[in-house]
């Protein structure tokens, strides 16, 4: 398990191009029949890629449970949202078998004891990008399509931000502990996100960018808001955002991204704004 520590806003702005990239940056996700994982102490947030080909595997694979968890099992004491970013797949928890296609999600329940993945093709196997928060308290695992996520469209062609969020792990949609993931697509002609950007104090925000064309990337834009940096992505890349970052992004072509948040709250509207012209 990679463990990334915590890094403050006044560190940072003295931070170089590598340094940031080490810090905040998250590659190689999808590894063959491994689970990836890289544990982050801002809000102990966990991220994980598993892409399974030839075997059926567990989400403790290659983990040491105990001396990276201080459990007996990964989500003895945590939640878990799954997107599948890759061919069809089953995901089993505790027995229980569900079906992922392209852009499905899967939120696990805290308690959960076996977490088991598979793909349907070894040509074509399902790539997992999940997000882990500390838990404290069981709701319903469940699985959410892309076709029963909830919709908003927001942005236009002519600020380049036309785009679809879905919310899968949301309050609109289901409980949980803390733990809220979505799926924002730019349209065609679009590649900014989160444009008039903001923070939130009380929560941190995971992203990871896909469906970015090929020999294209995107600038995930970090930092106070007086003083930004910003990370070049590729495909599949994710990044880690505390909560006194920013956290925008954009791309040379369009391109989608899933964003987590783990904290203190879920009230979406718990933020501060920063227009455009103050960002330096």
């Amino acid at each position: 398990m990679d463990i990334r520590y915590s890094c403050n806003q006044r560190d940072f702005k003295r931070y170089t191009t590598q340094e940031i990239r080490d810090e905040f940056l998250i590659t190689d996700l999808y590894r063959p029949d491994e689970v990836v994982s890289v544990y982050s102490h801002v809000d102990r947030m966990v991220t994980f890629g598993c892409m399974p080909v030839f075997e059926t595997v567990s989400i403790d694979k290659g983990l040491d449970v105990w001396a990276n968890f201080g459990n007996h099992y990964v989500l003895e004491r945590r939640e878990l949202g799954i997107f599948n970013l890759g061919g069809s797949g089953k995901i089993t928890v505790d027995g229980k078998e569900y079906n992922l296609g392209y852009k499905d999600c899967l939120y696990v329940t805290q308690g959960s004891k076996e977490v088991l993945f598979a793909s349907d093709d070894v040509q074509h196997p399902a790539k997992y990008y999940m997000v882990s928060a500390p838990a404290h308290c069981t709701y319903e695992t469940k699985l959410i399509t892309i076709e029963e996520a909830a919709k908003r469209t927001l942005g236009a062609v002519e600020t380049c931000n036309k785009r679809v969020i879905n919310q899968f792990i949301h309050p609109a949609v289901l409980k949980t502990c803390q733990l809220t993931m979505g799926m924002t697509a730019l349209e065609t002609g679009s590649n900014w996100n989160t444009m008039p950007c903001h923070t939130h104090e009380r929560r941190m925000e995971i992203y990871t960018y896909f469906e970015i064309p090929e020999n294209q990337v995107v600038f995930h834009m970090m930092g106070e808001a007086e003083e930004t940096r910003h990370i070049v992505m590729k495909n599949f890349d994710a990044v880690i955002s505390p909560s006194w970052s920013i956290h925008s992004g954009v791309g040379t072509s369009n391109y989608t991204f899933i964003w987590a948040m783990g904290g203190e709250n879920q009230e979406f509207d718990d933020m501060d704004n920063i227009a455009s012209v103050d960002l330096k």
